[in-house]
């Protein structure tokens, strides 16, 4: 609804008054004073909860003169949509239609199924699917006999592959230690140790209770073990993690959900696109066939956008996997984003994409970073307004606001988790509503969580090109004897070296040493803080081989490619994460000759244990086509992490790995029971007796009062956005509303938010309020435990069809629709939009 200009209020003059709409008819009735007889106090163990319904009496007494509690609502709702989704939040978003979204649900039931065994290059659903706490129908034993069979991320364990001292977790009882299997009477026993005393199960019963803690080969170490005595411990345990996926997976599929809210026409396929694949110089590896068929299926079959991960080792060859994804864009008449975190990365793909495609005039590519003039930018922002670029690469400078695009269709991001938070909250943005390629060699935990859960598709690239050579680690304590003889081999056969440092301030003893002992060598330094053209000119030095040997940060962790250095230093690499360390080592060994990486760290007895862990697992993942079983291992290592943030600790730790599993692949099978069916908003009934009256003078003050309040009624009953942009509309025609209108639009808001909850009926009783629902306990309990407001918390809860709300004191008329008005509020702000569908 557009709002008219604002204009001056008028002097109120008398008028006749106009015809009066029906809620014009009704009185305010005055509030009556809360009084508690000294006769009537409650006992003492009473008093605790009279405190808290006396604070929310008083919060409801404030908010009953708070001049602005429409407007927060409004901001708070906006604000939450906006984080879901940047499309969503405006009124003319398509809804998503139920059947939609029940067709997506199958889609993931039938994706989880998969996800695995396409992944891990298994056979059948073994490790993609689980049978939930109560289920035992023939699928889910024959899932469960698959995943016994020795997948690693497996919802059952075979005891007898279990070794003395691995942690497990029993369904019932909670996380113990296996100890040993013995034979007692002809008969196997499985014997594990808990905090307070040794457990003994048959080996078939262990085989279907029993849960790995850890991926196998990881020694993590739980918290505590749990007791045997006390399984009640174990139960709120086991059920805090069982909540925590519920959310877990509402969310993800909400978020996924959106991008049903988008869709577009197909992609015509191009009809040069065999000329230019043809043009590849290399022969493509099996798995990379499979990548071009995936990324072609979605950008010409498909009517929502692309979403895809391609998971490929260093130099497996997912550039060209991309440049063939953008020639199908661009050749349609879109424009295409390629997205790297670092200059020298955006660089190298600008050269490589000219370079790609030089054969094609009417494709014009160019790079945008901080690197160049304003000048330059400026131009090249004008250009990709007009249209007249169809590949622009570049850094995060993309995502500024000032960036208009002509009519972009593809965003190609190359190793999303080096960026930062704002940074990915705008990648997620561009996803809602065109294609997205994004490529990794070593996914965060997060992008590996929904590959694995079939909430994204992936396309893993394991096979190494013909040409490539495993680069051969070694991983010691630091010694510069070793340092030099590694450094003069490398340029006695005619090649040159990365020296790699984690901090700035190491880099100046490092160049003193080596213009100490290698005196006649060119050496160079790049690193973040060092100007941006800087960096590019000595990174053009190297490539040129003017320079022998560049000393550095991991700044050159990403996409680095210079044939001729083949040996790599990193000192101090304990201070190296797992996936860093996998990308630098990545960037030696890039042609057919030997790569060497040389991994020193400062002092065995120092390193913590998952320091340790870390550079094992390094040393061990030397084999070609292991960056998928890398960020496995550093899952392991770091937790499953939190999928809406940057903490890499997840709820994992509460249950184990295997459970968690369990439980995450439970929900997604069950997920339609997260369900909440709106009830119409003329169904909804409100027995609460509030009768404003509007004043004459504001009466006046309106153009025209009755049809203003018709469209509010008409607002209200569309949907709950459409009701916002009318009250904001309404206070920039005529600014802040008196008291009297502002409870007349609380009333349509609590209406309208009860129907979206649905709520059928609101009305009090004595010191209750009870709320008739078709809301069930997995949905309550979803929105109880998000709610922000502990008093509205803990006065809810579900009994059979109804929400009752205990509030040990009637409140006065107004104060109750206060109350409500909040309380329906924060159940609406948390509950994920997902269980609205």
């Amino acid at each position: 609804m557009a709002a008219p200009p604002a204009r001056a209020p008028p002097v109120p003059v008398p008028a006749p008054a106009p015809r009066p709409h029906p809620l014009l008819l009704l009185r305010l009735h005055p509030p009556t004073r809360i009084i508690f007889p000294a006769a009537r106090l409650p006992p003492p163990r009473r008093r605790a909860r009279l405190a808290a319904v006396a604070a929310a009496t008083a919060t409801a007494a404030a908010a009953s003169v708070a001049p602005d509690d429409i407007s927060q609502l409004n901001y708070r709702l906006r604000a939450i949509v906006r984080r879901r989704d940047a499309a969503a939040s405006s009124s003319s978003s398509p809804p998503v239609d139920p059947a939609q979204a029940e067709a997506y649900l199958r889609m993931i039931r039938d994706q989880q199924r998969l996800g695995l065994s396409q992944l891990r290059g298994g056979t059948g659903g073994g490790g993609a699917g689980g049978e939930g706490e109560d289920d035992a129908d023939e699928e889910g034993e024959t899932r469960r006999k698959g995943v016994a069979a020795g997948s690693s991320l497996g919802h059952r364990v075979d005891p007898r592959e279990l070794e003395p001292g691995e942690y497990v977790v029993h369904k019932k009882v909670g996380v113990g230690k296996f100890a040993c299997i013995s034979a007692e009477d002809g008969v196997d026993y499985v014997f594990i140790q808990y905090a307070d005393a040794m457990a003994k199960l048959a080996v078939d019963q262990a085989a279907r209770m029993l849960y790995r803690y850890n991926l196998p080969h990881e020694k993590k170490r739980p918290r505590n073990l749990s007791k045997l005595n006390d399984p009640s411990t174990w139960e709120k345990r086991r059920l805090k993690g069982k909540l925590a996926v519920q959310k877990m997976v509402v969310n993800l599929m909400e978020l996924y959900l959106q991008r049903m809210r988008q869709s577009r026409p197909p992609y015509p396929k191009p009809v040069a696109l065999d000329e230019f694949a043809a043009e590849f110089p290399y022969e493509p590896t099996p798995d990379q066939c499979q990548a071009f068929i995936d990324v072609e299926k979605d950008l010409t079959e498909r009517e929502t956008p692309m979403d895809r991960l391609i998971c490929g080792d260093v130099g497996f060859g997912k550039t060209e996997v991309a440049m063939r994804a953008i020639f199908i864009v661009v050749s349609a008449g879109y424009q295409a984003m390629v997205l790297a975190p670092t200059v020298i990365l955006a660089k190298q793909h600008y050269d490589v994409m000219t370079e790609r495609f030089a054969n094609y005039p009417g494709i014009k590519v160019a790079i945008f970073s901080g690197a160049q003039s304003k000048e330059e930018k400026d131009e090249l922002i004008t250009k990709i307004k007009d249209g007249d670029l169809h590949i622009i690469v570049g850094t995060h400078a993309l995502l500024t606001e000032r960036m208009a695009y002509n009519n972009l269709g593809l965003l190609v991001v190359d190793e999303e988790q080096k960026f930062g938070v704002q940074q990915k909250e705008k990648i997620a943005s561009y996803k809602a509503s065109i294609d997205v390629l994004t490529l990794s060699a070593t996914p965060i935990p997060r992008t590996l969580y929904l590959a694995l859960t079939g909430f994204r598709d992936a396309s893993l690239m394991s096979t190494p090109p013909p040409e490539r050579v495993a680069v051969k680690t070694y991983v010691s304590a630091f010694s510069k004897e070793r340092a030099l003889s590694a450094i003069k081999f490398e340029l006695q056969r005619g090649g040159q070296v990365f020296y790699v440092v984690p901090r700035i301030k190491a880099i100046d003893d490092v160049l003193q040493f080596l213009k100490d002992s290698l005196p006649d060598v060119p050496i160079a330094v790049a690193h973040g803080k060092k100007m941006s053209r800087n960096i590019q000119l000595a990174m053009e030095k190297f490539a040129n081989r003017e320079v022998k040997i560049l000393v550095c940060t991991h700044i050159i962790e990403s996409g680095i490619d210079i044939a001729n250095a083949n040996t790599m230093i990193v000192q101090f690499a304990e201070l190296f994460g797992l996936a860093q360390l996998y990308q630098l080592r990545g960037r030696v060994g890039r042609s057919g000759r030997e790569g060497f990486a040389y991994l020193f760290y400062t002092d065995k007895s120092l390193l913590s244990r998952v320091a340790t862990d870390r550079l094992g697992a390094i040393e061990e993942h030397s084999e070609l086509g292991q960056g998928f079983h890398v960020a496995e291992k550093d899952m392991g290592i770091r937790g499953f992490g939190s999928l809406f943030g940057d903490q890499q600790s997840g709820d994992v730790a509460n249950v184990g790995i295997d459970l968690f599993f369990d439980m995450l692949f439970d929900s997604l099978s069950k997920v339609d029971q997260f369900c909440l069916v709106p009830v119409p908003y003329k169904d909804v009934q409100l027995d609460i007796n509030i009768s404003p009256h509007l004043s004459s003078e504001y009466i006046s003050y309106l153009e025209n009062p009755v049809e203003l309040l018709n469209e509010a009624a008409k607002a209200a009953e569309k949907d709950l956005w459409t009701l916002i942009q009318f009250t904001e509309d309404l206070r920039r025609r005529y600014g802040k509303e008196p008291r009297d209108m502002e409870l007349l639009l609380k009333k349509l808001y609590v209406r309208r938010m009860a129907a979206d909850l649905g709520i059928s009926r609101i009305y009090p009783s004595g010191k209750m309020i009870f709320m008739k629902t078709n809301m069930n306990k997995k949905v309550f309990r979803l929105m109880t435990e998000a709610m922000t407001s502990e008093t509205h918390r803990n006065s809810l809860s579900l009994v059979g069809k109804e929400i009752k709300a205990e509030l040990l004191v009637s409140l006065p008329d107004t104060l109750l629709l206060n109350w409500l008005f909040h309380c329906l509020a924060d159940c609406y702000a948390v509950i994920p939009a997902l269980v609205r569908y």
